[in-house]
C-alpha cells in the first residue's frame, strides 16, 4: 500500500510538473517568438539606416560649411531617402502590432520599439508630399544659410549686426541693422507658409490636428503638460521680468539719448530681444578680449574628465563667407565622429555658445557604445539642450570666470557684482522669449493662414513688452530660423533650462555635497563630469525622458529649481 501510494503521489507530481511545463512553454512561446522576430526586424533596419544617416550627416555638415547649392541637393536626396524608410507601410503595421500586442518583455527591445514607432508614425506620408516636405525644408535651409542682409548697400554677417546691436548709441544706425537682420525673412516667408501647410496636410491624414500637435506626441511629449508649464511660469515671470526689464530700458535708454517711452526692437542687443545686453556696470566681454575661446573650452572640459579634443579636431569653427552662420552640434554616426560648426570671436557670447555647444558634443561622445544603435541618442531633445544650458552658463559664472581666466580676487568682486543680476536677466529675457515661439508657432500650426505678422508682433508685445514699429507689417517672425527648419522645437529649450537649473542643484548638493553653489564653477570638478557621464550620457535613450531624470536626480522633471534660481 505504502508503495503503491507514493508511486501514485509520484505519478501526480509528474503529471502536474509536465502540465506546469507546458503551460510555461506555451506562455513563454509567443513573446520569445515575437521578440526573435522582433531582432531580426531591428537588425535588418539599422544595416539600413546607419550608413543612410551618416552620410546624410555629413552631407549635411559639407552644406553647412560651404553653402554650395549641389551640397544641400546632397543633404535633400538623402534625407528623403532615410524618410522613406520610415514611411514603409508594412513596417509600420509591424511595429503598431508589436507595440499594441504588449508581448515584448525584454525592456531595451521594448523601448527600440517605441522609439522606430515614434519615428515611422511621423512619417506615414505619401512619397509625392513627402518628398515636397523635403525638398521645400532643404531649400528654405539653403536660402538661410547664404542670405546676408545688406545696410546701405552693402552685405552684413549675423556677427556684424550683433556688433551693431551691442555698441552703437545712433539710434538710426541701429535701426538700419535691425532692419538687415529681418531680410531673410521676407525671402523665405512664403516658402515657410507653404511648408508649414505641406506638414499639416501629412499630419491630417495621421489623424492629427496639425503638424504642432503630431509633432509633440512623437516626441513623447503631451500639448496640455506643455500649455500647463509655459503658462505656469507665464504667471511666475510676470513681475520679475517687469521689473527687470524697466532697469533693463532705463540704462539703454539713456545710452541711446531717447526716453524709456520711445524705445524700439532696435534699441536692445540682437534682432529679437532673446539675449541678455552686457549693459550693467561691468561688461563681461573684456575678460575675454585676447583670450582664445576654443583653447579655453577645451580645458575646462578636460578638467571635468570630458575630453572634446578630437570633436574640436574635426569641427569648423571660424566665419567664412557661404558658411552656415549659426552653431550647432552634430553626431556624424553615433559611433564617436561628434563635430560642433561655430563662427568664433572672442568675447563671452562666443565663450557661451562654445560652452553649449561642446555641451551637446560631450552628450553624444559618452554614450556607451554597448548601448543599442536605436537608443544611442539623448533621452530627448531637450536633455542634451539641458546639458549645454548647463553648461553655457559658465560664460558668467564669477567662479569659474576666476579659475579659468586667472582674475584676481578684486577682479571676481567686480564680476559678482552683476553676475547674480546678469543671470537672471539672461534666464528671465529667454524664457519670455520662448514663450513667443512656442505659443506663436502652435498658432502658426493651428491657422497657417491669418495675419502671422500681427500676431507675431502680438506675442512679442505680450511676452517680451517690446513695442511694435508704428506701420510694420513684414514677416519679422520667418527671420527666426528655428520656425522652418527646427519645427515645434524650440519649447525644447525652456524645458533644458528647467532640467539645467534641477541638475545644478542636485550634483551641487548630493554628488558634490556641498552646503551652497557659492563657489562652484565646476572647474576640475571631475565628480560632476563623471556623474553626467555615468547617468544622463552613456544610458543614451534607455529610458524615457522623465524616467532617466528621476533615476539620475530622485525627482521627475521639476520647475521649483529655475524659479528658485533665477525667478524668486
Amino acid at each position: 500500500m505504502k508503495t503503491s501510494s507514493a508511486f501514485s503521489v509520484g505519478l501526480r507530481i509528474t503529471l502536474l510538473v509536465g502540465v506546469l511545463t507546458m503551460i510555461m512553454i506555451n506562455v513563454g512561446c509567443a513573446p520569445n517568438a515575437k521578440e526573435r522576430e522582433l531582432k531580426t526586424f531591428i537588425s535588418a533596419h539599422v544595416e539600413k539606416i546607419k550608413p543612410l544617416a551618416k552620410q546624410r550627416n555629413l552631407a549635411s555638415w559639407d552644406a553647412a560649411a560651404s553653402g554650395k547649392a549641389e551640397d544641400y541637393q546632397k543633404a535633400s536626396d538623402l534625407t528623403l531617402k532615410i524618410r522613406q524608410v520610415y514611411s514603409d507601410p508594412d513596417d509600420y503595421a509591424f511595429l503598431k502590432g508589436i507595440k499594441e500586442s504588449g508581448g515584448v518583455q525584454n525592456p531595451l527591445l521594448a523601448r527600440q520599439v517605441e522609439v522606430m514607432y515614434n519615428a515611422y508614425l511621423a512619417n506615414q506620408i505619401e512619397p509625392e508630399l513627402l518628398k515636397k516636405i523635403v525638398d521645400l525644408g532643404t531649400q528654405i535651409e539653403k536660402n538661410f544659410s547664404t542670405f546676408r542682409g545688406t545696410i546701405d548697400g552693402e552685405r552684413v554677417t549675423d556677427n556684424d549686426i550683433k556688433e551693431i546691436l551691442k555698441t552703437q548709441t545712433d539710434s538710426a544706425k541701429r535701426k538700419q541693422a535691425w532692419l538687415a537682420g529681418k531680410q531673410v525673412g521676407a525671402a523665405v516667408a512664403e516658402d515657410t507658409i507653404r511648408l508649414v501647410k505641406l506638414r499639416n496636410e501629412a499630419a491630417r491624414k495621421l489623424g492629427f490636428d496639425n503638424y504642432h500637435t503630431l509633432s509633440l506626441a512623437t516626441a513623447e511629449q503631451d500639448v496640455n503638460e506643455m500649455d500647463r508649464i509655459f503658462e505656469e511660469l507665464y504667471e511666475l515671470t510676470n513681475a520679475p521680468f517687469a521689473r527687470v526689464k524697466g532697469d533693463l530700458d532705463r540704462i539703454l535708454a539713456a545710452r541711446c539719448g531717447v526716453a524709456v517711452s520711445e524705445l524700439m526692437p532696435w534699441h536692445y542687443h540682437d534682432p529679437f530681444f532673446q539675449e541678455t545686453p552686457m549693459v550693467y556696470e561691468q561688461d563681461l566681454d573684456v575678460y575675454y578680449q585676447g583670450r582664445d575661446v576654443r583653447e579655453l573650452a577645451a580645458e575646462f572640459y578636460a578638467g571635468i574628465g570630458l575630453p572634446v579634443d578630437s570633436i574640436l579636431t574635426r569641427s569648423d569653427l571660424y566665419e567664412r563667407e557661404g558658411k552656415n552662420p549659426h552653431a550647432f552640434c552634430e553626431d556624424m554616426d553615433r559611433e564617436g565622429d561628434v563635430r560642433i560648426l561655430c563662427n568664433l570671436k572672442n568675447n563671452e557670447y562666443w565663450m557661451e555658445v562654445t560652452l553649449h555647444e561642446l555641451g551637446h558634443g560631450v552628450y553624444f561622445q559618452y554614450h556607451d557604445r554597448g548601448v543599442p544603435y536605436l537608443l544611442r541618442e539623448p533621452a530627448h531633445t531637450f536633455t542634451t539642450e539641458a546639458i549645454a544650458m548647463f553648461f553655457g552658463r559658465l560664460s558668467r559664472n564669477p567662479a569659474w570666470m576666476q579659475q579659468m581666466l586667472d582674475l584676481s580676487a578684486a577682479q571676481r568682486a567686480e564680476i559678482e557684482k552683476v553676475s547674480d543680476r546678469y543671470a537672471q536677466l539672461k534666464q528671465l529675457i529667454f524664457a519670455r522669449w520662448a514663450m513667443v515661439m512656442y505659443n506663436f508657432e502652435k498658432q502658426l500650426y493651428a491657422n497657417p493662414d491669418q495675419d502671422l505678422n500681427a500676431l507675431w508682433w502680438q506675442m512679442v508685445e505680450k511676452y517680451q513688452l517690446v513695442k511694435k514699429p508704428e506701420g510694420r507689417n513684414e514677416p519679422d517672425w520667418a527671420a527666426k530660423i528655428h520656425l522652418p527648419l527646427y519645427p515645434c522645437y524650440y519649447h525644447n529649450y525652456l524645458l533644458g533650462e528647467l532640467l539645467a537649473s534641477q541638475l545644478h542643484h542636485h550634483i551641487t548638493h548630493k554628488v558634490l555635497k556641498l552646503d551652497s553653489d557659492e563657489n562652484v564653477g565646476y572647474v576640475g570638478r571631475r565628480k560632476a563630469g563623471m556623474f553626467l557621464r555615468a547617468k544622463i550620457f552613456e544610458p543614451g535613450a534607455t529610458y524615457r525622458w522623465n524616467e532617466m531624470i528621476e533615476k539620475a536626480t530622485g525627482e521627475p522633471l521639476t520647475p521649483k529649481y529655475f524659479v528658485a534660481e533665477f525667478v524668486n
